[in-house]
């Protein structure tokens, strides 16, 4: 049996997203998101390599969106998987109210930003 290592809860959820360079515009499906990351898949993927860096916008609503600096860190197909960077408080609000919403459970919305926080 393999021991589960992620700390942070995974939530699924469907929304607009993109993925952003200074070359570029790539639409993508959001398969899930933590503070810690997203998965996404693509039909083709874009041009990045592991180790790239690259915002991914997701849209909550026309006037809501969360943009989150990552660095791309697997690629397996049509998947691909990116650790967070540091995000500006208006995405870290809207995404902390995501995560909330999903988990519907204070003490575990706690326990994910204490794992954030290092504490």
């Amino acid at each position: 049996m393999t021991e589960e290592r992620r700390r942070f809860q995974r939530i699924t959820f469907d929304a607009g997203c993109e993925i952003r360079t200074d070359d570029f515009s790539y639409p993508v499906e959001l398969i899930d998101i933590s503070f810690q990351g997203a998965l996404t898949s693509v039909i083709h993927p874009p041009l990045l390599n592991v180790g790239d860096a690259a915002e991914l916008v997701i849209r909550l609503t026309s006037d809501i969106v969360i943009r989150m600096p990552v660095v791309l860190r697997h690629k397996l197909g049509g998947y691909l998987g990116f650790t967070a960077q540091s995000m500006d408080i208006d995405s870290i609000s809207h995404l902390r109210r995501l995560v909330e919403l999903n988990l519907g459970n204070e003490e575990l919305l706690e326990r994910e930003l204490e794992h954030l926080t290092g504490n």
